[in-house]
């Protein structure tokens, strides 16, 4: 999707974007090896050509920053299918306090689609840990991370993730899918255990006051709770994008190119 993102480039909106691809120019190559676009004066044009040619240099190396900071966070969807690979779902556990008022982390979660790892307060959970592991990824996927987990795991313990983020509870309303994680798991079919059916943030609140008075099975169902709220978001994002990239228009503008050709 991102190679059909004309977004990045400043001005570009929306809109503008539908009235590019509306016109046949529907990848980046297109829009360089066209000579005149009748609504992009001269000077723009070439400047646009430039910052094109430099998002092709950026994607080959792998850089998401260089896109994330020309797109809208709620944009970063877009790079999905090329940095899927170098992402990693997150999803944290607290005591139930704000991180002004006594809040703190008790479980990070982290699932990149082949293991998952959970950081525990007391155990290995710090901050040095957590930078380590989440250096190792280019793209984060969390649900609604950019609202509470991101801005509590930076307040606490000064972590923060220089990459794209694709924060899917904003990509889900996009997509016309309303609720919290488990509502829109259920919605989707995605399963869980029947041990953690059920159990929401409240619980695992609960579940960690036990743990840490020695009650081991609160603390394997707590980290079971947090497993399943990761793991899960791997699959529900690809859903969500494939929901957006339809939403988006493109598939249209691509399938009537197709049927032109042949």
């Amino acid at each position: 999707m991102i190679r059909h993102t004309f977004s990045i480039l400043k001005g570009i909106g929306e809109g503008l974007e539908r009235k590019l691809w509306k016109k046949g120019i529907l990848h980046w190559g297109d829009f360089i090896s066209t000579p005149r676009i009748g609504f992009i004066n001269e000077e723009r044009k070439t400047l646009f050509n430039e910052t094109l040619v430099d998002a092709a240099r950026h994607l080959s190396a792998g850089n998401p920053g260089f896109f994330a900071r020309r797109l809208k966070p709620r944009e970063h969807w877009r790079l999905y299918e090329e940095f899927r690979e170098n992402a990693v779902c997150l999803d944290i556990e607290t005591n139930g306090y704000p991180h002004w008022s006594g809040g703190y982390v008790t479980v990070v979660g982290l699932y990149d689609g082949h293991g998952y790892k959970a950081f525990v307060r007391g155990e290995d959970l710090s901050a040095e840990n957590l930078k380590k592991e989440l250096s190792r990824y280019k793209y984060l996927i969390t649900f609604f991370g950019s609202g509470f987990d991101m801005p509590f795991l930076k307040e606490s313990l000064g972590v923060t993730f220089e990459g794209a983020h694709f924060d899917l509870c904003f990509g889900a309303r996009r997509a016309g899918l309303k609720g919290g994680l488990k509502k829109i798991e259920d919605e989707l079919g995605i399963p869980r255990d029947e041990s953690v059916k059920g159990l929401d943030g409240y619980d695992a609140v609960k579940l960690w006051r036990e743990a840490i008075h020695g009650n081991r099975d609160a603390y394997e169902l707590l980290i079971a709770y947090n497993r399943y709220d990761t793991v899960n978001l791997y699959a529900l994002s690809g859903m969500i994008y494939k929901r957006l990239r339809a939403c988006s228009g493109i598939e249209d503008y691509l399938l009537g190119i197709e049927e032109y050709l042949n």
